[in-house]
């Protein structure tokens, strides 16, 4: 199931990429991915290109992936190991919630990956 889903929103990022954002699979791996977020416009991370790794579970969309920053980053929710600090990451995840699209709110099954990107983006944002 779990490789069925990301192919789907690997699938999906192809056909619709965020702004700002970028991911998919390191190699041949589909559980193990790259991401990049260039830094939004006028915040302290402007001009900056932040890389994240994501590491999916074998039992995706029923536990989260794990996320982390892989480039320094300096923010109250990013531990000094890159780790995003977000309940939505941990004991609030959802297997409605997507990686894909929108924001973390917007439960749409088919788009994990999106979301994910564009959480993290505004974590930088802010």
């Amino acid at each position: 199931m779990a490789l069925k889903r990301i192919n789907k929103e690997l699938q999906d990022l192809g056909r619709d990429p965020p702004a700002q954002c970028s991911a998919g699979p390191v190699g041949e791996d589909l559980f193990h991915w790259q991401a990049t977020i260039m830094g939004p416009p006028e915040s302290p991370y402007q001009s900056g290109v932040f890389f994240l790794n994501i590491q999916f579970p074998t039992d995706y969309p029923f536990k989260p992936p794990k996320v982390t920053f892989t480039t320094r980053i300096y923010h109250p929710n990013i531990n000094s190991n890159g780790s995003i600090c977000l309940d939505i990451l941990r004991s609030q995840w959802s297997p409605a919630l997507t990686v894909s699209k929108g924001k973390f709110i917007s439960f749409r099954i088919e788009h994990s990956i999106r979301i994910l990107l564009v959480v993290t983006l505004s974590v930088v944002c802010c």
